[in-house]
């Protein structure tokens, strides 16, 4: 399993315009094969910031999607987003 983590800045008056732009990519990845999860969104508390979570099958399904994605050409001010790998996932106790 592969999971991508993490946050995007953008002007604060352009937050939610950016993440209503993602809609259709999002919409477009949930429906790929070997997705798993996958969100885009506003942060509950940072005017700036935008969450991102994708949760993926394996390398193969996120390759695949990597070619088709085509999201909007937005440019964030800042980003930190991290790849992760796991071969397991369990519920929290």
């Amino acid at each position: 399993m592969i999971i991508i983590a993490g946050y995007t800045r953008y002007d604060a008056g352009k937050r939610d315009d950016t993440v209503e732009a993602f809609r259709s990519m999002v919409e477009r990845a949930r429906n790929q094969d070997g997705c798993l999860d996958f969100a885009i969104s506003s942060d509950a508390i940072d005017p700036e910031r935008i969450n991102i979570f994708e949760c993926w099958r394996d390398q193969t399904a996120l390759n695949a999607w990597r070619k088709v994605a085509r999201g909007p050409r937005a440019k964030p001010h800042d980003a930190s987003v991290s790849l992760y790998r796991t071969d397991k996932a369990e519920k929290p106790s």
